[in-house]
């Protein structure tokens, strides 16, 4: 079974987020770099919902697994 391909921006729509360019570059400058030991979900500024879709997402390597960790590793620059 192939897996669709979600862009980042469609995850940032899944998450309730502004999904525009700029909106994206600002969530990422505002909120990385994120704690080496921090799991994504467990960041302070989701929501329950959120934090409960991402974790589910990579917990059952979903098809939004490949953009929730293009996601983290975006949140982990510095």
């Amino acid at each position: 079974m192939e897996h669709p391909v979600h862009p980042f921006t469609e995850l940032f729509e899944q998450l309730g987020l502004s999904a525009d360019e700029a909106s994206i570059q600002a969530f990422i400058e505002q909120h990385a770099p994120l704690p080496p030991t921090m799991a994504l979900h467990e960041a302070p500024f989701w929501s329950p919902s959120q934090a409960e879709f991402l974790e589910a997402a990579l917990e059952d390597d979903a098809d939004w697994a490949e953009v929730v960790d293009h996601l983290d590793a975006s949140l982990r620059k510095q």
